[in-house]
């Protein structure tokens, strides 16, 4: 999505965000983030206005004092930047799933994973128990790396990944190194 992203051609504004539509993102986010009200406030003070910053392809990224705090793709799921991810405090806003060594570089390159690179032994899918549905958001981390590498949303649900085990199985969203990770400010 952001493979090929230039702020100075791809962004077509900027406009402040209604109090009534911070309320609504907010909301939305508290749902679908493991996150809890403080640690938002944390991220995103109520006080705080963000900006709406529309791009190509019904592409929204929100941010604050110029820094890109989330996006969104059409009306799916919020999601935060990878930036946002590695801040110490907030690695746990969305649930984590791990590759294997060898699809580092196809996400690196801007590929989907595929379920083989997620329930190979290097990779890590959560337990039954825990178990996503398609369309989450979800963070990627790489065998043996410290942080994300990677933000995708699941095609299917974590437990049909396992049992197929063929096919994409995330659709990768943003990671290191694209052009999103480039941008620091807006």
């Amino acid at each position: 999505m952001f493979k090929k992203f230039q702020p100075s051609t791809d962004i077509a504004g900027q406009t402040p965000v209604k109090s009534s539509v911070q309320r609504g993102i907010r909301s939305a986010i508290l749902s679908s983030w493991k996150v809890e009200a403080e640690t938002l406030e944390e991220i995103w003070p109520k006080k705080e206005s963000i900006v709406h910053v529309k791009c190509r392809d019904h592409l929204s990224i929100y941010a604050l004092h110029s820094e890109p705090l989330f996006f969104q793709h059409i009306d799916g799921p919020y999601c935060p930047t990878l930036r946002l991810l590695h801040k110490c405090e907030y690695p746990f806003i969305l649930p984590h799933v791990r590759i294997d060594r060898g699809a580092i570089r196809f996400l690196l390159g801007g590929a989907h994973m595929m379920c083989p690179g997620l329930t190979s032994a290097g990779g890590w899918l959560p337990p039954a128990e825990a178990a996503l549905p398609a369309g989450t958001p979800v963070a990627f981390d790489a065998e043996g790396k410290e942080f994300a590498v990677g933000i995708g949303v699941t095609k299917l649900g974590t437990e049909e990944m396992k049992r197929v085990n063929k096919g994409v199985a995330v659709e990768s969203v943003t990671y290191v190194g694209d052009d999103l990770w480039a941008i620091q400010k807006l």
